[in-house]
């Protein structure tokens, strides 16, 4: 299913820390600090950890900041929040510096990844948080879900403020991207908060999660407002349906529910809300993450022309 089939690409990868400290050399021939086989460090990062009153669980945000930021110190910037940052934090950060090589394209942004409660595995941690309700019995789930809500506030309460009291971050220029359970995850802020964001990419969104709940939430929301203040960007890799090859979708129809979403959102004539997807060719649930990263940059945060 496209949970298991996330779990696997969000996790494997997920061992990976970013730090602005090199390791401790241990061999005085290491030179310049560094020895042989020590850890890779990805330069110019930093890890913070902001812990959850509420929970009493401790997250870790990864935050990058962009070239021009010492430089330009009366400027501020938007910030680009991303879920699932063990896997998306540092394919995001290489996209957005290799598509700025040959001059502006994309606008300069703090980057920062919203990694998982410490002490627990990346699925653990993301079932829990990314999700609007828990799994009904008969699903049978190994993992506990339904923690979106208190995710959601935990994001509003902590993260938020601690990013913006700490750099130059602009609180009107908030995005938020999320792949699988992550997608699902902003689409819930999309149709409770709207506003906590400006702009949100809801990357191969797990809309089927539920029985589709997701689409009972924005008609929730249709019932009680006439206008949804948002920037909304989707991706999805067109084998996300079914098919018949193994890298077509085996349970869900991701493209079609997708696709419904766009319809449905647009046809609520909201004048506040800009609506876009692309559905990218030759690619599965497991390979559209960094094309689909790129897509969403260049339309979310263009350089001014």
């Amino acid at each position: 299913m496209a949970f298991i089939l996330a779990t696997a690409l969000l996790v494997t990868a997920c061992d990976q820390r970013t730090n602005t400290q090199a390791p401790p050399a241990t061999d005085a021939s290491a030179g310049a600090g560094f020895p042989e086989g020590a850890p890779y460090v990805l330069k110019g990062t930093q890890v913070w950890t902001v812990p959850d009153p509420v929970s009493g669980r401790d997250y870790e945000v990864f935050v990058s900041l962009p070239a021009s930021y010492e430089a330009e110190p009366q400027r501020r910037y938007p910030v680009l929040y991303v879920t699932d940052a063990d896997y998306a934090f540092p394919i995001l950060r290489q996209i957005a510096r290799r598509v700025n090589l040959d001059g502006p394209v994309l606008e300069d942004f703090i980057l920062v990844g919203l990694s998982y409660a410490k002490g627990e595995g990346g699925a653990a941690s993301r079932s829990r948080d990314y999700t609007p309700i828990p799994c009904r019995p008969e699903s049978r789930c190994a993992l506990a879900h339904g923690g979106g809500a208190a995710y959601q506030a935990y994001l509003k309460d902590e993260v938020l403020p601690f990013i913006e009291d700490r750099f130059r971050a602009d609180p009107d220029a908030r995005v938020l991207m999320g792949h699988s359970y992550g997608g699902l995850l902003g689409a819930q802020i999309l149709f409770t908060d709207p506003t906590l964001f400006r702009s949100y990419v809801l990357g191969s969104p797990s809309f089927w999660f539920g029985q589709r709940h997701i689409t009972a939430m924005e008609a929730d929301y249709a019932r009680t407002h006439t206008d949804l203040p948002a920037e909304v960007f989707m991706y999805i890799g067109a084998f996300e349906t079914s098919g018949s090859t193994p890298r077509h979708a085996s349970r869900y129809d991701m493209v079609g529910d997708m696709r419904a979403m766009e319809q449905v959102l647009k046809s609520r004539e909201y004048p506040s809300l800009s609506v876009r997807s692309t559905v990218l060719s030759d690619e599965d649930h497991l390979t559209v993450a960094p094309a689909g990263f790129t897509r969403a940059l260049l339309a979310i945060l263009p350089a001014a022309p």
